[in-house]
Formats: structure tokens, sequence, C-alpha cells
């Protein structure tokens, strides 16, 4: 019975690390972030494509996006781990905290980048692999450190954030054309609110690692609200520009306008009352605007 009992306990221990580095994994790679990313490549390349999908690409643009978007995530991990203690959002990280050493997350994150842009590469074209490589480079080597120094890291982490809807594309075409850009366009200007009502949120979080994350000074004034106005206003006639060159129908034009508008409204109050309350409600619009736009410039053109 002591044998049993011993043997019992060491599998409960094997099976408890087992699921705690598997869930150090996940936070590493920050899992459900990495799929909303990979999602916006995937339907991209759908409302590229023409005639039968090649649905073994889509699985390797899939895949390859997970691990490129997996691999940006823990790098930049990795060289914030000590900012990262100091966030209350960020606190119980895994490179923070100690659970998983600094070369583990390296490594880890260096086989899954590696992996991910010699499949996007050899498997579709490798301009798509120039693509995914530079996200993964001006996100974690660009934009994580420039977060400390200037509030425009967010103009300049927009364009990784953005490049998936051009991998998507250029997944299916070969190349980068005036629709590429397009659609890189709408998710690059979408940013800008999402990202700005999120960091309205965090600021205090933010700014106890020193991160300099909204576009005024002061951060939660009129300034970084008038600015986000601004941008979510851009969203309204950029919303329609697929259905103008062709890309996508009427339905979608109307879907982008409405999302547009949806976004200036909550930009407009929080411009207004400068409270976090309306940041909040910002930000769960920009959760909607996005997938909402994508699916109707897809379901449209179907």
């Amino acid at each position: 019975m002591k044998v049993k009992a011993i043997h019992t306990n060491d599998t409960t221990t094997e099976l408890s690390f087992f699921r705690s580095k598997v869930n150090d994994y996940n936070q590493l790679i920050k899992f459900r972030l990495t799929f909303l990313v990979v999602f916006s490549s995937v339907v991209t390349y759908l409302t590229a494509s023409t005639g039968a999908i090649n649905w073994f690409e889509v699985a390797i643009l899939t895949l390859g996006g997970f691990l490129v978007t997996g691999a940006s995530n823990g790098i930049n991990q990795v060289i914030e781990k000590d900012f990262d203690k100091l966030m209350v959002r960020t606190a119980n990280r895994p490179v923070a905290t100690q659970r998983m050493s600094a070369l583990e997350a390296s490594l880890f994150s260096m086989v899954l980048g590696i992996s991910g842009v010699f499949l996007i590469s050899f498997y579709l074209n490798p301009l798509s692999g120039w693509l995914a490589l530079g996200a993964l480079i001006s996100y974690a080597f660009i934009y994580t450190p420039l977060k400390r120094i200037s509030p425009v890291s967010v103009f300049v982490g927009a364009f990784p954030g953005a490049i998936p809807t051009l991998l998507g594309w250029v997944a299916f075409t070969g190349k980068i054309d005036a629709n590429a850009l397009i659609v890189f366009g709408v998710q690059f200007f979408w940013q800008f609110p999402h990202f700005w009502s999120i960091a309205w949120i965090l600021d205090e979080d933010y700014k106890r690692a020193g991160f300099k994350m909204l576009p005024s000074t002061p951060g939660r004034d009129k300034g970084t609200g008038f600015q986000t106005l601004v941008f979510s206003l851009a969203l309204i006639p950029i919303g329609m520009l697929p259905f103008q060159y062709g890309i996508s129908g009427g339905i979608s034009a109307i879907v982008g306008v409405i999302g547009g508008l949806m976004l200036t409204y909550y930009s407009y109050r929080l411009f207004k009352t400068c409270e976090t309350a309306d940041a909040k409600k910002l930000m769960f619009a920009s959760f909607v605007y996005l997938p909402m736009v994508q699916l109707a410039y897809l379901f449209d053109k179907i």
C-alpha cells in the first residue's frame, strides 16, 4: 500500500508539473491573442482567394502565423521581464516570476520563430516569409524597447500589428498591390483607437514600468481623446475602400461605415468625458469592429 501511495503521489506531482508548464507556455505565447492575430490573416487570405480554396495553404498560414506571433510575444516577455514585475497585469508572467528562465523562453521563442518563417516561406511564397520575419523583428526588437522611450512606439507597433492582413493577402496572391495595402490600412488605423483605449485603462500600470503609451504627455486628457477620435473618424472612409476597389460588395461598405461610426461615437464620448468608463466602452467596441468588418468583406464577396 505504501508503494502504491508513493507511486500515486509521484504521478500527481508529475501531472501538476506538466499542467503548470503548459500554462506557462500558454502565457508566454499569449495563446488567445495569437489566435486573434492568425484569424485576421486567415480571413484576409480567404477574402483574397479566387476559385477553389487551397486548404493546405490555409493550414500552413494558420500554423506558421501562430508560431511567428507566439515567438514575438515570447521575445517581448524576455526583453521586458524586469518591467513586467512592476505591473499588476503582467507580474505573474512566467519569465517575470522566474518560473521559466530567460534562456528557456528565448530558445523556445527562437524555435517557434524560425519554424514559422520557414513554413510560410517554403510552402506559401518567399515574400510572405519576409513579411512574417519583418513583423517578428519589428515587434520584438523595435516596438518593444521603444515603448519606454516615446509614445511613437504605438505608431511603430501598428506596422507589425497590421502585417497579418498583408501576409494573408500576399500568401494567396504572391504580391503587394493596392488591394493588399487597403486591407492592411484598415487594420493599421483600427489599432489606434483600439490600443489607446487599452492604454488609457492601464495608464497607471504602464507608468509603473515607465512605458509611454498614450500620445499626449499628461496621458488621460483631451489631447489623447482628440487623437483617438481622429483615427476613429478616418476608419469610416477607409472601411469603404474594399468596396470601392472591388475587394468586396456593398454590404461590407455599409458594415464598415456602421463600424466606423460606432468607434467614432465612443471615441467622441471619451474625448468629452475623459472617463475610464468610456475608454472601456471604446475598447469593447474595437474588439467588435475588426472581426465584424473583416468577416463582412469575406461573406459579401461570397
